[in-house]
């Protein structure tokens, strides 16, 4: 045996051991211990290795599910929806990865939809009227942003299912405005501007529903750059930027982001920070 040899193979062995101890130590755990620790990791969550910690402490709820009140299941189905969605947001460029956590995260969240028993029976009839009966803004607003992002991938099967996440975010908005820092208005408002007219959208509705959600909640950056994004620059119908609209705009939204404190959004105005500075470059790259 070389020398090599004989250090690595207790480091294997104490690698396998203390991935047995992980994998034993959850499976003997409560669902209830499984979300403390789910719900700690994601105080966090803005480190990745945060991120990925309270994904995987989620996701090994869900085997016991069918135990659990409806509350808690949809709490849980919830979050994973939301941290699919959110994990995506550490690349830069949407990759194959992230497709799967998109994938994941809208199925998660029609899992928590349907536990909406009226909404589950008249889905096939008919989805924007079977909306009606969902009440739970949270599984609205991440399957809207997963289903979403899904199109972005796919602009062709985006523009297909428009219609759709148009309704989620809508019903969203109906039933609780200010959900997470009045975010659904932006993202409808990001929407109806991208939308071509005979589709549904409409700049001027779109301009109106981001610009309220800057006052739903000032404190939340990500809806600065919503508007710095979609009103600042221009796209085609395929969601490829193409021009430019408003520079003076992008400068000063990016300059209040970029000014502001982290404060009461540790996740989501860390991210604004980071997605102000890639609209600078855009902007640089535009005027140059």
């Amino acid at each position: 045996m070389t020398r090599l040899s004989r250090w690595l193979l207790p480091c294997l062995v104490s690698l396998i051991a203390t991935f047995a101890l992980v994998t034993f130590a959850e499976e003997a755990e409560s669902p209830s211990d499984l979300i403390a620790r789910a719900d700690q990791a994601y105080m966090t969550r803005y480190l990745q290795e945060s991120m990925t910690e309270a994904i995987a402490l989620y996701e090994a709820v869900v085997p016991s599910l069918d135990t659990l009140s409806e509350r808690t299941q949809s709490y849980v189905l919830d979050r994973l929806s939301q941290l699919c969605y959110e994990a995506a947001m550490f690349t830069e460029e949407n990759t194959p990865e992230d497709r799967e956590l998109f994938e994941n995260g809208k199925e998660y969240g029609f899992r928590s939809l349907r536990l909406n028993e009226d909404f589950a029976a008249n889905e096939s009839k008919g989805f924007a009227d079977a909306l009606a009966y969902v009440t739970d803004a949270a599984a609205l607003h991440w399957t809207a942003n997963n289903w979403g992002m899904l199109g972005e991938i796919n602009p062709i099967q985006g523009l297909l299912h428009q219609g759709s996440i148009v309704a989620l975010f809508s019903r969203c908005i109906e039933i609780d405005r200010a959900f997470w820092g009045g975010s659904a208005a932006s993202a409808l408002g990001s929407l109806l501007i991208m939308l071509p007219g005979p589709m549904g959208g409409d700049d001027e509705a779109g301009l109106a529903l981001i610009e309220e959600s800057l006052l739903l909640d000032p404190s939340y950056l990500h809806n600065r750059i919503i508007l710095a994004e979609y009103w600042g620059f221009t796209y085609n119908y395929f969601g490829q930027l193409n021009g430019l609209r408003d520079a003076e705009l992008i400068e000063r939204e990016t300059g209040i982001i970029l000014d502001a404190e982290v404060g009461d959004w540790p996740f989501w105005n860390r991210h604004a920070k980071v997605e102000a500075e890639r609209l600078l470059r855009l902007l640089s790259e535009r005027t140059d």
